[in-house]
């Protein structure tokens, strides 16, 4: 049988890379982001929904869209995310930091809540985290902390539902968007992590979302091997 995978974020970076490559597998994908996508003019089997998961009043309706005909999925990737600002935590205003918090977490948790209330089957869960969720890396205050919380909050809804096996995910470096705009930044305030990960872009250790989706997918499974509920980092499954 066909597997079907829900993923949010595929309109750029790490969600249109695993996006395409499921869709390559065979695989049904239906994919969630604000922006287009145009993986549906090469593969019959993805089906992409303009859905603003920000969007509370919004989202049940739309997502109800996709319910009426979808009861069950092997497989539902929370992709979707942002960077917000580098800068020192005391230079990041509480109103930047819930924006960051809105989309990294609480976005996934109405998500989450929606499938559980409409009784939607789900096999897997994968939440996509970051390392930074237990580096405390200076200038990745809001990111790290948006990051950490996802953690718990993937770790609890294990707990609640042994039904379905939780697992937040950190995909190690993937040269996406994100990327381009640290490599950009100027880091006049000497920040360690971003002169490493500009050394690091263009290189065999940032590879671009489309190289990396197979080690990501292949993580993805090993997942299954462990606790519900547990943060792994790809770099530690090799």
């Amino acid at each position: 049988m066909k597997r079907r995978i829900l993923i949010t974020g595929t309109s750029s970076g790490i969600g249109y890379g695993l996006a395409k490559h499921f869709c390559s597998l065979g695989a049904e994908v239906l994919g969630l982001s604000r922006g287009d996508c145009d993986l549906s003019q090469s593969f019959s089997n993805y089906h992409h929904y303009h859905i603003d998961l920000c969007n509370n009043k919004a989202l049940p309706e739309n997502i109800n869209v996709i319910f009426q005909s979808h009861k069950a999925f092997d497989l539902v990737i929370l992709n979707a995310g942002v960077l917000g600002d580098i800068a020192s935590f005391e230079q990041q205003s509480v109103e930047r930091a819930k924006h960051v918090m809105d989309i990294n977490v609480w976005a996934n948790k109405a998500l989450i809540d929606l499938f559980l209330v409409n009784k939607i089957v789900v096999k897997q869960w994968i939440a996509i985290s970051s390392g930074a969720a237990k580096n405390g890396s200076a200038g990745w205050g809001a990111y790290s902390v948006s990051k950490a919380a996802l953690n718990m909050l993937i770790q609890t809804y294990a707990v609640e539902n042994p039904q379905m096996h939780f697992c937040a995910l950190a995909p190690g470096l993937v040269d996406t968007q994100m990327q381009d705009y640290i490599s950009a930044l100027p880091n006049k305030e000497g920040f360690p992590a971003i002169d490493r990960l500009k050394e690091a872009k263009g290189t065999e250790a940032m590879p671009d979302p489309i190289s990396a989706a197979p080690m990501l997918i292949n993580a993805m499974q090993k997942a299954l091997e462990f606790d519900s509920g547990v943060f792994l980092d790809v770099r530690d499954l090799a």
